[in-house]
């Protein structure tokens, strides 16, 4: 077969995911066009990808939930309701940022896992479960900010989260050096990553891309990372807001590809009955997901109060909607059983793409929603399309 007839096989075969790098990269061509390159400026890509961390770290974690087909409505009302928490720990009882971040992370696993139990043991939908606990962390978030509306945090270690970024080694040229490190180092694992995959899959006998194939996927997925670092170097590097949405996206991907627990996930998700009957313990997994959704929502909290500095009343408000929509826009299906987190963070920016471009572009709020909804619809679409079309 000649190269560009496997590339058309390739992208038929995988347009499900494909697709939403293809629309991410005609999204950018657009505004970058339209604005004249400010779109692609090291500012503004910095800007975009910290705006889009907290729904991004959001949206690893739905991603696994809509996977095993349930749904979590109070995840954006938990986010703003510990975010506040620990801004109260931070002001108002003076505690270190070390001892507060972890207590804040346990708590989000502790509410996490009773919505697992009520869903898993008690089988109560989780729609009505987790709109409950929209409400009262929506109440909660209330009470808490209800003396000053908003809570004024002058940590300045914690506050370095949202708004800080990693420190320069040195500048070569006018750049980052150590940002320009990390992106070579994360070229290099990348490289070494996809060598590994496909001798393991040559051993078993798998199907694999020819070799001219996979060499054009190297040379273009590292070179998409190489020109984000060199934007980002050019600037004032990585910040730690990219750097956790980093570390959150490699440990879920190795948890949910390289894991027996990842394995029971999508097992979970194609058919739990199935997974069931063959000896999977299917609440044990809806609680550990559930209980993963808290933590991963705690620590959205903490970047958003960080990058805000502060604690306010409205912090959370639709984060759940826009963590489902970047789950769904990065190719996890309605159906359940098929999603990756890769796909959510990727989501997670074009949505963020799609507001900051509307935003450069002066396009007023209304046709911004209305735009991001059609995006999300035609998502959905795409999926029941492409699933119709594969039965």
């Amino acid at each position: 077969m000649s190269f560009f007839g496997e590339l058309k096989t390739l992208l038929k075969q995988n347009i499900r995911e494909y697709g939403m790098y293809i629309a991410l990269v005609v999204i950018m061509l657009i505004f970058t066009i339209l604005t004249n390159g400010l779109f692609m400026s090291s500012r503004n890509i910095s800007n975009l990808l910290d705006s889009a961390g907290y729904i991004a770290v959001l949206a690893v974690g739905m991603t696994l939930v809509i996977v095993i087909r349930h749904i979590d409505l109070s995840v954006g009302f938990l986010a703003g309701f510990l975010g506040a928490i620990a801004a109260i720990f931070l002001t108002r009882m003076d505690w270190s940022m070390w001892l507060v971040i972890p207590i804040i992370l346990l708590i989000g696993i502790l509410i996490g896992l009773i919505s697992g139990f009520l869903v898993a043991k008690l089988a109560i939908p989780a729609f009505v479960v987790t709109l409950a606990g929209m409400l009262i962390f929506r109440g909660a978030l209330l009470q808490v900010t209800e003396q000053s509306g908003t809570i004024i945090i002058k940590n300045d270690q914690f506050n370095a989260i949202g708004n800080g970024n990693i420190p320069a080694i040195a500048e070569v040229a006018g750049l980052h050096l150590s940002t320009l490190l990390i992106g070579l180092l994360a070229i290099a694992f990348f490289i070494y990553s996809e060598f590994k995959t496909r001798r393991t899959k040559n051993k078993y006998g798998f199907d694999t891309l020819s070799m001219s194939m996979f060499s054009v996927k190297l040379v273009l997925v590292s070179a998409v990372i190489l020109y984000i670092t060199w934007i980002l170097a050019g600037y004032n590097g990585f910040s730690w807001t990219l750097i956790i949405m980093l570390v959150v996206v490699l440990v879920y991907y190795y948890l949910t590809t390289k894991t027996v627990l990842g394995r029971y996930i999508y097992a979970v998700g194609s058919n739990p009955e199935a997974a069931h009957l063959t000896g999977i313990n299917v609440q044990k997994i809806t609680l550990f997901v559930f209980g993963s959704m808290g933590m991963l929502a705690a620590l959205s909290g903490i970047l958003y109060t960080s990058r805000l500095q502060s604690a306010t009343t409205t912090a959370g408000t639709l984060f759940e909607l826009d963590a489902i929509a970047a789950a769904y826009v990065g190719g996890v299906s309605a159906a359940g059983g098929v999603g990756k987190v890769t796909g959510a963070i990727i989501g997670a920016i074009v949505m963020a793409s799609l507001s900051n471009g509307m935003n450069l572009l002066g396009v007023g709020i209304s046709y911004q929603y209305m735009i991001r909804g059609a995006v999300l619809a035609t998502a959905v679409i795409f999926d029941v399309a492409t699933r119709a079309k594969r039965a």
